[in-house]
């Protein structure tokens, strides 16, 4: 592995000339030969031992034991051993014994060099830049985590002519997606269930695909809860028919439990391999499709606009919010209780109520009381951030935000999901087909916490009683908390991965990285290495650092680049949660557009906190 492999790479150049390009494999970086150095004591072989101190000391692996360095260097040995080859009975016994010979000898002695741990340093299923397991504390109630939430989870593409389909409800939950979206309408003769982006082009779902989609795949990617939001637009009639399907296709696993017994939301510990509903109770829903019957039955479509919960029953900015009636009960108010009283088995399966109180803005967002779900366009969020922004953080301690893109956003693009993170919103909601750096930040996000889902909410967001001079504002810019170091070394892979004229017809790539952070107001940095010209194997060896105010907020985005005249080619991505990063030499795997994982382009690079 460290020695300069060399090979020739043909391509045809102008006028048809065949012009011949060097490339050199990687050899260790002087800062991993130096780190060798010092812990092997100037050796050219390490210890089990030595090892031991370089994974603690050096990456920081505080968890490692004697006896996980012995079993590393067993599994670089065993890497180590020759493949078979072609040769006679005689000739094969002969190798075989050899080679056994050869790695008893060195099992025994326990030791590696610096090759072979640059080799297992590049392996990131071995040495990734995140821990792969579940490690945050999972016994709080669910308003203290963000969680991974999908908008209009049915739609294949954009949000007003594509089809609906169980498929992208499969493709998220084997994400890891925990929260799904439905929006439940009556079929064209008012006696079944479809789903479908109503007052639009799209062509719907059955229900019943999507309720059996969800229950074969809620735990594929994690055990924590699945939490099926609802946009009612039902009769009573249909409801009663909804509750009975979800508690038939779903049994013990649906959780629901007694009305106005939650004093908090149950954890995500306590609610493993359940699903929860969450929706509006049915007089809400009634009161909503009056709404929109009387406003907003012909301009919907023709707008584009949105069916997700507040967006399509009219404007919910904070200034409208503060003009509904706190009147008496009127004759309306009189046929939404009835409509209660027909659907009780409905409303007692929903865990989550997605409700309002009445008065203005700071009244709607009251942490005390009944605990509840609040559901807000990004539109009304930036609205209500203008003037409220600790009153939500407040809120969201105890009671749980929803933050949906903004109805303008037709072709299923996103919004930065920060906007809502930063100020305590759990389910910042993303059309998980809507591909770009908004979702690639989201994927990052999700990667903490070992992919489960739910990720903790920092400290600073669930302080409370404190005076108002000293209260978290996202606004107000902080001092320095720390300073990540990051050192990119090298890349590879890409010739294994793309075929050799798919970047350039003429020659080799030119590679580059950009690398910038993003979290609240003063922790946005952006940097970029130089170009390597003419290389598959590029090697960079550059520094960067970020300083960065509020760390546990902050993402690390990194993207590869291949230098062109016109527009810069994709050449690979990936986003990390930076409070989760490991420290060290890290092995860096490189995702497509889609979020999906290349088979073997990888960066190698170094992190460090000051």
């Amino acid at each position: 592995m460290g020695n300069s492999m060399v090979t020739y790479t043909k391509y045809k150049s102008f006028l048809f000339f065949i012009k011949k390009y060097k490339e050199t494999h990687h050899v260790p970086p002087q800062d991993l030969k130096d780190a060798f150095s010092e812990f092997a004591g100037g050796a050219c072989h390490m210890s089990a031992e030595q090892l031991l101190r370089f994974m603690v000391e050096h990456q920081g692996e505080l968890g490692c034991t004697l006896s996980d360095s012995e079993k590393i260097i067993e599994k670089i040995l065993q890497m180590k051993t020759p493949p078979p080859s072609p040769a006679t009975a005689k000739d094969k016994a002969k190798e075989s014994l050899e080679s056994v010979e050869v790695f008893d000898h060195q099992q025994r002695k326990q030791e590696i060099t610096l090759d072979d741990m640059f080799h297992f340093l590049l392996l990131d299923e071995f040495n990734g830049p995140l821990k792969d397991e579940v490690h945050h504390d999972m016994s709080a109630p669910l308003s203290h985590y963000f969680i991974y939430t999908g908008h209009n989870s049915y739609l294949t593409g954009n949000q007003i002519s594509s089809d609906c389909s169980e498929e992208p409800i499969i493709k998220a939950l084997k994400r890891g997606v925990r929260v799904i979206e439905l929006d439940l309408w009556p079929t064209a003769n008012k006696d079944d269930i479809k789903v479908d982006h109503g007052w639009t082009l799209t062509n719907p779902v059955s229900v019943i695909k999507c309720l059996e989609s969800i229950k074969e795949y809620a735990f594929y990617a994690s055990e924590y809860p699945v939490i099926i939001t609802i946009e009612d637009h039902l009769t009573n009639d249909l409801r009663a028919k909804f509750a009975e399907m979800v508690t038939q296709i779903f049994g013990e696993v649906l959780f629901h439990p007694e009305p106005g017994c939650l004093k908090e939301f149950p954890s995500p510990e306590s609610l493993k391999n359940r699903i929860v509903i969450s929706t509006k109770p049915p007089k809400e829903s009634f009161e909503a499709n009056r709404i929109k019957d009387n406003e907003n039955n012909s301009s919907a479509m023709q707008n584009g606009s949105d069916s997700s919960e507040e967006e399509t029953w009219g404007k919910d900015s904070p200034d409208s919010m503060q003009n509904e009636s706190d009147g008496g009960v009127n004759e309306s108010d009189k046929i939404a209780c009835e409509c209660d009283n027909k659907s009780p088995d409905y409303k007692s399966l929903i865990t989550i109520q997605n409700r309002k109180l009445k008065g203005s803005l700071k009244d709607k967002l009251n942490p005390d009381g009944e605990l509840r779900r609040l559901s807000w366009s990004e539109k009304t969020l930036l609205k209500a951030l203008e003037s409220h922004g600790t009153d939500i953080v407040r809120f969201t301690q105890k009671n749980i935000l929803r933050v949906y893109p903004s109805a303008m956003r037709v072709k299923s693009t996103n919004f930065k999901p920060h906007i809502g993170w930063i100020y305590g919103a759990q389910m910042v909601a993303f059309n998980m087909q809507g591909h770009g750096k908004q979702l690639w930040l989201m994927q990052g996000m999700f990667r903490a916490n070992g992919g489960c889902g739910y990720v903790k909410k920092p400290q600073i967001l669930m302080q409370k009683n404190q005076c108002d001079n000293n209260e978290y504002d996202p606004k107000v810019k902080m001092q320095v908390k720390k300073t990540l170091k990051v050192k990119v070394y090298l890349g590879n892979g890409w010739n294994l991965d793309f075929s050799p004229t798919h970047f350039d017809k003429c020659s080799p790539p030119d590679f580059f990285v950009k690398i910038c952070t993003v979290g609240v107001g003063g922790d946005f940095w952006k940097k970029k290495t130089k170009v390597i010209m003419d290389n598959w194997y590029p090697v960079w060896e550059e520094e960067f650092e970020f300083p960065l105010t509020v760390p546990e907020f902050a993402l690390l985005r990194i993207q590869v680049k291949d230098k062109d005249q016109g527009k810069d080619d994709f050449a690979g991505q990936t986003c990390l949660p930076i409070s989760e990063l490991k420290t060290g030499f890290r092995s860096v795997p490189l995702y497509n557009r889609k979020g999906d994982k290349f088979h073997n382009v990888k960066l190698f690079m170094h992190f460090q906190f000051q």
